[in-house]
Formats: structure tokens, C-alpha cells, sequence
């Protein structure tokens, strides 16, 4: 008995932690986002920043807002405001012309938005349905802002803050 309630427990604490941006009714929400930075130290070893296997962009980019919403039925609304070059020449500009495209992880299940511009001031407007279906649960939601070239997307330059 002893046994169960510890696995009943860890089980309820590993799901608050793994979903914590899921809503009652199914929907993912983020707010806010983090810019990318091409690399991370670990044990003081310079590495490259990848997230889910995706690599980051070249030189560091910044966002300065960033709203996104996904529905059980997969259709996705992402805002994005300021999302420019933090480093090099051509610091503080969104390096047009550029497309961008939201990722959504769910576990091992990526799922891809449509394309939208970046504007001249790094502003952007995602709104579509997610390219495959979207698991119940989506397990450790992870929203990535990739670039979009070629019909495909590429480095991520943003990422998500899930909202509690």
C-alpha cells in the first residue's frame, strides 16, 4: 500500500510538472519567450544550444513579446513582437527577408505551423492548424519560433514560456 501511494504521488507531481501549460479544456498556452543563443556551456565545455535536436540560429536573436495558443483540435494563434539580431552587424534587425514558423513538441511529436512574414521590426502573426494531429496529453509542451526556407523549417531563433 505503502508503495502505491509514493507512485500515486510521484506520478501526480511529475504531471504537474510535465503539463503545466495545459489548460482545463485541452489548451497550450504560452507567454512570453526566450531569444536563442548559438551555444551553452556545459562544465564550462562551450556546446551547441539545440532544443529537441533543433540547433539555434547563427549569432543571438532576442524577442521582446510572445503570445501563443493551441487548441485540441490543432489550430495554433502565435504573436510575436521584436524578434531581432542580438549580435553582429546587424545587431537590433530581423535579418529579412525571413519567414517564420512555430513548432510545438509534445514528446517525441513535433508538429509544425503555416508560415508567416517577419516584418521589418521583427514582428510576426501565425494563425492556422498544426500539421498533424495534436496528442491528449500533449506530454512537456516545447514552442519553438524557427526560421521557414525552402518549404521547411530550419534553427530556432525563440522559445516559448509555457503559461501556468
Amino acid at each position: 500500500m505503502k508503495k502505491l501511494f509514493i507512485s500515486a504521488a510521484v506520478g501526480a507531481l511529475a504531471t504537474g510538472f510535465i503539463l503545466p501549460a495545459m489548460a482545463a479544456d485541452g489548451r497550450i498556452e504560452f507567454r512570453g519567450g526566450i531569444g536563442s543563443t548559438p551555444f551553452a556551456s556545459v562544465n564550462g565545455v562551450p556546446a551547441a544550444n539545440d532544443v529537441r535536436g533543433i540547433a539555434p540560429g547563427g549569432r543571438p536573436w532576442v524577442i521582446d513579446k510572445l503570445r501563443a495558443a493551441i487548441r485540441s483540435d490543432g489550430s495554433i494563434s502565435v504573436k510575436g513582437e521584436g524578434l531581432l539580431l542580438a549580435g553582429g552587424n546587424s545587431v537590433s534587425l530581423p535579418a529579412l527577408p525571413r519567414q517564420v514558423v512555430a513548432t510545438l513538441f509534445c514528446g517525441a511529436t513535433e508538429l509544425n505551423s503555416p508560415a508567416a512574414d517577419l516584418d521589418a521590426d521583427g514582428n510576426f502573426a501565425i494563425r492556422g492548424m498544426l500539421q498533424g494531429a495534436l496528442p491528449s496529453p500533449c506530454v512537456a509542451p516545447t514552442l519553438l519560433i524557427r526560421n521557414f526556407t525552402a518549404s521547411a523549417p530550419g534553427a530556432w531563433f525563440a522559445a516559448g514560456i509555457p503559461e501556468n
